[in-house]
């Protein structure tokens, strides 16, 4: 097989899909690997690496996807590689079709088979790939909370853990995943005064155990949010529902009711954001002022630690893409157990994962039925 691993292009994403390491045995089993060129520059790995690896270099996307049976990507098609898609291709990588009907549309359109790192789970529903970037934008979330409370960055000019005969920042986490314990601990560890909210009471149980009874838990309701919130300097939206577009636990009402220059920080942006109306951003502009709020939604935040993420992402992906690249999309689509990880979201023109046809309110088709009536 042919796999393609083109140079994201998305705003500050510094991340490559797959690592020399992983390029090698891929290569070193009779498959061939067409990287862009620089395509993994920023994340400390050179096109010479890549060629000892037994790689190809392109010096275009286009070539690299129109060349590849297999797209290794970390994040979404943007709209100008669109153009590329076409059905003899597969596209592996972050997609979050519940957010994005413009792409889902296209994926349908041009009949490309995608397979998407945040819903495939295990038979324990552990979602195996979204964990690792989960784990990283956490704890990216705790680390820019306390940038954001500086005054160079509009914020109160709080520190985040105070000092002696100062208080502490108030940090409210709402959602206990691996997001919001990774953006807890680590926020409870530099000082701050942390509360960590959902409706999961054995993750609650969990974080207080984490902490020693450090870090303060609530049931996730809205009462309990809008008595929390009005005196937080720092708000974390983690939650998630795998597959659909995320809920809005984080209202207008209760946003106008913050503090003047706190921050709001939300992480489920990329499955459409867990605040009202809360707007998409990038690292190049990575706030805006609403409300007298200051709101981070930048929807590729592990893409600014380009190493550790390209390295953790690679390792976690790997197993997934050799099993495509020496199975095939044909015996792969067979495969029952790979079937049930719910990682194909479309495939010949049908929508595949039913909780991004809900989230778009779209006709869900089960990929069983698709393969049986052989569309």
């Amino acid at each position: 097989m042919i796999i393609g691993i083109p140079k994201e292009s998305k705003n500050n994403e510094n991340r490559v899909s797959l690592t020399p390491d992983k390029v090698e045995i891929l290569t070193k089993n009779n498959h061939k690997v067409l990287i862009q060129q620089n395509a993994g520059i920023n994340s400390g790995f050179t096109d010479k690496e890549y060629t000892d690896a037994g790689a190809s270099i392109s010096t275009t996307a286009e070539k690299v996807f129109l060349k590849s049976n297999l797209i290794v990507k970390v994040k979404e098609p943007q709209i100008d590689e669109y153009k590329y898609l076409n059905k003899n291709t597969i596209i592996f990588c972050y997609l979050h079709l519940a957010s994005n009907l413009e792409l889902t549309t296209q994926l349908i359109s041009k009949n490309v088979t995608s397979i998407a790192y945040e819903t495939i789970s295990n038979p324990n529903g552990k979602l195996n790939l979204l964990y690792p970037m989960s784990e990283i934008a956490g704890k990216m979330a705790a680390h820019n909370a306390a940038q954001l409370l500086t005054n160079k960055y509009g914020g109160p000019g709080k520190l985040l853990g105070g000092v002696i005969g100062t208080l502490k920042a108030k940090v409210l986490i709402i959602g206990c995943g691996t997001v919001g314990t990774n953006a807890a601990l680590l926020a409870n560890n530099m000082g701050a005064d942390v509360t960590v909210s959902d409706i999961n009471l054995n993750a609650l149980n969990k974080i207080q155990e984490l902490s020693n009874g450090q870090i303060k838990t609530i049931y996730s309701s809205p009462a309990n949010i809008k008595e929390v919130i009005i005196s937080s300097d720092v708000v974390i939206g983690a939650v998630l529902i795998p597959g659909y577009k995320a809920p809005k636990v984080i209202t207008l009402d209760m946003i106008k009711k913050m503090k003047k220059n706190s921050v709001i920080i939300d992480v489920a942006i990329d499955q459409g954001g867990c605040v009202e109306e809360i707007k998409p951003t990038t690292h190049e502009n990575p706030t805006y002022l609403s409300n007298g709020i200051i709101h981070y939604a930048v929807t590729n935040i592990p893409g600014i630690v380009g190493n550790t993420a390209s390295i953790s992402l690679s390792n976690n992906t790997f197993p997934y893409v050799r099993d495509i690249a020496d199975l095939g999309l044909k015996k792969l689509l067979r495969n029952k157990s790979f079937i049930n990880s719910n990682g194909v979201n479309t495939h010949d023109g049908f929508i595949t994962n039913k909780e991004v046809a809900l989230s778009l309110n779209k006709k869900y088709t089960p990929i069983n039925y698709v393969l049986e009536n052989n569309f």
